[in-house]
């Protein structure tokens, strides 16, 4: 561009547009977007507009005033062509149906030779669609969704002053298959659940299951978020402080099933947890979670098994047959990467590492703790609400009873909230003023299972043609189909993987996820179950 044919006032405007765009930080923060827009005095949309022509090329010029009118040498159209033109494109080219510009040229000059006038080149037209606005155009012919991935800036976004004061969780399907511990033949890609601080980008915790994303793998990893971690790195032999625990204030979430659940609701109404939900269809609201699921997928694609990223990467790797880690395993290399690796390495939000973050300023927070952490984690779990029968409660066809229930029977027949872990139905916890009761089967001989084999049995049974189904034959199908299971372990690997489901399974099992404190030396530490489980759905 000659600098003789710039207008010296339009200049002038590009000069200090180009100033106030150069000193903005890479991540906008909203007082710093408010300043700009007070000494730019124009829009938000703008502003972001203007930052992002900048920032791919940073040139004075390209911030100049725009004439307003068609382009120089391009004549306006013929007011009654030109209005055929609009009609064309409002109800045929910026559709969902997506003609080709040919076709729009087609239909706009079919029009104008019936009413005996010019049609404009399919050239002019080309130049006509240019002057339209892009992002619009493309929002109406594609979706809000493409459009935005173009077209929108995204600034931050959402920002927590304070640790704490939000937290996220998500889950993603890990890269890499992981075998079982005795026969080491794979069992399939694990789950992981992960939850992040927005405000120091500390991994607060995690979880890791065999199943799809689900409540209990949402409690599970928020206990393990909010509880102190000395007791759990202890117990898997890992020497290293992990200081990130505490009740959040807000726990920012997709729209996954889980997250709406009635359960999960409740629970952090009772601890007062605000919920919040990012819109739906905008993932860049979830920034913080997924960069950092990022990160965790980049380090898994260093272990044997890996899927990697895509299948480009992958190339002619069989992962299953290069597969060499259990669930405990790549369990233990998580936790060793978030806080060996990711904690310490200095993260560019912040410009210092998230460990050095949460140090620095958890000292000005009120940290809140749950008094009971087993109580925590059973508030998070999924509900039924149940009428006390004089042999007990009902519930997935198994009849569960406790001494203690004897002194809710004389009371009126209120239904009751009955918490039960999806892992293993051998015991409920029955909500009371007071606390939580436990039940088990009144048949103490049952094994313990999950709500995963108790569905499998009852679709087997009804495709049998039974109609009622009672706890005896939910039972003894399960055992039968254990048994199945069990001949067949080396021969699939979906049996291999029903064996991995149900091995954290064991006698009179109780949740616990409190460590003991206190001088006993022979004191256990606190172990997380890993296994989760499959979505169950209202009886």
């Amino acid at each position: 561009m000659n600098d003789d044919d710039i207008d010296p006032e339009a200049w002038a405007q590009g000069r200090h547009r180009a100033e106030i765009l150069s000193n903005l930080s890479k991540h906008l923060g909203d007082a710093e977007v408010r300043d700009a827009l007070n000494a730019l005095g124009v829009s938000r949309a703008t502003l972001f507009r203007w930052l992002k022509r900048f920032r791919q090329d940073d040139r004075t010029s390209t911030l100049l005033p725009r004439r307003r009118g068609p382009n120089a040498g391009m004549q306006p159209l013929d007011p009654v062509v030109l209005t055929i033109v609009e009609q064309h494109f409002r109800k045929l080219y910026a559709t969902r149906r997506k003609p080709t510009l040919t076709r729009f040229q087609q239909e706009v000059a079919a029009d104008c030779q019936l009413q005996g006038l010019q049609p404009p080149s399919i050239r002019r037209l080309g130049r006509w669609l240019k002057m339209k606005d892009q992002a619009d155009l493309m929002r109406r012919r594609e979706g809000a969704g493409k459009s935005e991935a173009v077209f929108l800036a995204t600034p931050g976004g959402l920002e927590a002053a304070a640790p704490l004061e939000i937290l996220q969780i998500d889950h993603t399907k890990v890269d890499v298959t992981v075998v079982d511990p005795v026969t080491r033949l794979p069992i399939g890609r694990p789950t992981l659940t992960l939850a992040v601080d927005v405000n120091t980008r500390m991994a607060m915790g995690f979880y890791l299951s065999l199943e799809a994303p689900s409540l209990a793998a949402v409690a599970l990893c928020l206990t393990h978020a909010v509880m102190d971690k000395t007791a759990w790195l202890t117990s898997r032999g890992i020497v290293a402080a992990w200081p990130a625990h505490g009740i959040p204030g807000t726990i920012h979430v997709d729209n996954g099933a889980e997250f709406h659940a009635r359960a999960f609701e409740r629970a952090c109404g009772e601890h007062r947890i605000d919920l919040s939900y990012r819109p739906p269809g905008t993932p860049r609201f979830g920034g913080h979670i997924e960069r950092l699921i990022g990160t965790m997928m980049g380090a898994v694609h260093l272990i044997p098994g890996s899927h990697f990223s895509n299948i480009d990467e992958r190339g002619d790797l069989d992962p299953e047959a290069e597969a060499v880690m259990t669930l405990r395993d790549l369990e233990r290399y998580l936790a060793l990467e978030i806080i060996g690796s990711y904690h310490a390495r200095i993260h560019k939000a912040l410009d210092l590492p998230p460990a050095a973050a949460w140090q620095a300023r958890i000292g000005d927070v009120t940290v809140r703790v749950p008094s009971d952490p087993r109580r925590f984690l059973i508030d998070f779990l999924p509900f039924e609400q149940r009428t006390l029968q004089r042999d007990g409660l009902h519930l997935f066809h198994i009849r569960y009873w406790s001494d203690e229930l004897r002194w809710l029977m004389g009371r009126d027949r209120q239904r009751l909230t009955v918490k039960f872990d999806p892992r293993d139905l051998s015991c409920v916890f029955v909500a009371t003023g007071q606390g939580y009761l436990e039940a088990r089967p009144a048949d103490r001989t049952r094994p313990p299972i999950g709500l995963w084999e108790h569905r499998a049995a009852v679709r087997a049974l009804r495709e049998k043609g039974r109609e009622a189904v009672d706890e005896e034959l939910i039972f003894s199908t399960i055992l039968a189909q254990r048994s199945l299971v069990d001949e067949a372990t080396r021969l699939t690997k979906a049996m291999r993987r029903d064996v991995a489901r149900r091995a954290h399974l064991a006698p009179d099992r109780i949740i616990d996820v409190t460590p003991e404190v206190g001088p006993n030396k022979d004191e256990k530490p606190l172990q997380l179950p890993y296994f989760a489980v499959e979505e169950w759905e209202d009886d």
